[in-house]
């Protein structure tokens, strides 16, 4: 069976956890055909590797570089699935670990379903992490799995198209047959993808028994510029969003958050919880109208300053 899946991972400074990631993939019960890293600027990786024996230790790691002005969430996944045959193959992320070695193993289970095109995997909060960041992943990933298709907007409305790449597996038939990931995309490539499948009639499952140990705490700062691209994202791609719109379910994690807070007598949170609110919904809105804003106020405001050089 290890020739059912490969898995593509882009890696941009890799640390000392990525070491960790690799190990966890090379131990799944599935293991994986190849681990493809698309890798931007051959220098930061060479430097990772150095001292450790990871490629002598494994012989399926192919390693593909690009400079960061060449980097883009969609295009750089695509090119790492051209180098893949398999029929199978899992986005992941860096920084994101297995939580054991059966998360493969779950995400095929459901995946080779006829009608199923993509899976994603539940996140959980590291250990000791922030107490806003554990109740964010609990209310993005539940513990109940899920297969979403059409008949599932008018329920869950904007949900119904995702899938993070942070650990998400495609079934490469239905990708080849949709296009792939856009080649061009500020943020938000995996859930345009997942809305091309939804509308394509082909479901996605939510696999909750597939687990990865990722999570971030970002401050405000970190929220604004990361909104920010998001806001972009969905003005470039109103085919995707306009119809379903992401503010009511982010209102409901505001609602559900504060009531939480409340629940659990963490008070002196709320004020630090809405300013990163007011920091993601400013963020946000400048994205979705940036437009009419100039592009010297976009470099200080993007993430990805690359993305917007001709």
């Amino acid at each position: 069976m290890s020739n059912l899946i490969d898995i593509i991972i882009p890696t941009y400074k890799p640390e000392k956890g990525f070491g960790e990631l690799i190990e966890k993939l090379q131990g799944q019960t599935i293991k994986p055909n190849k681990i493809i890293l698309m890798n931007t600027e051959e220098k930061y990786i060479e430097k990772f590797l150095k001292g450790t024996d990871i490629l002598e230790k494994y012989d399926n790691i192919e390693i593909y570089h690009v400079s960061e002005r060449e980097f883009d969430h969609g295009k750089t996944r695509d090119m790492g699935v051209q180098f893949s045959q398999t029929p199978y193959f899992l986005c992941m992320t860096q920084d994101a670990i297995p939580a054991n070695e059966f998360m493969v193993e779950e995400l095929l289970k459901v995946l080779e379903k006829k009608n199923v095109a993509s899976v994603y995997g539940k996140q959980l909060a590291r250990p000791n992490s922030h107490i806003l960041e554990d109740f964010t992943r609990k209310f993005n990933y539940p513990d109940e799995s899920r297969i979403k298709s059409q008949k599932d907007l008018n329920e869950l409305g904007i949900k119904t198209y995702f899938c993070s790449n942070v650990c998400a597996a495609y079934k490469r038939e239905v990708y080849d047959k949709l296009g792939g990931f856009i080649k061009k995309t500020i943020f938000n490539e995996d859930m345009i993808y997942a809305a091309s499948v939804i509308k394509a009639g082909y479901e996605i499952g939510y696999v909750a028994e597939a687990q990865v140990i990722h999570s971030h705490y970002y401050t405000g700062k970190q929220q604004f510029h990361r909104n920010f691209d998001l806001g972009v994202s969905q003005a470039d791609h109103p085919e995707v969003f306009k119809e379903v719109p992401s503010e009511k379910e982010g209102g409901k994690l505001v609602s559900e958050t504060i009531k939480f807070l409340i629940k659990e007598k963490k008070i002196s949170l709320l004020f630090p919880f809405i300013y990163q609110c007011g920091c993601k919904y400013i963020g946000y809105r400048m994205g979705k109208a940036y437009h009419k804003i100039p592009m010297s106020v976009i470099q200080k405001c993007t993430m990805n300053s690359n993305y917007w050089k001709a």
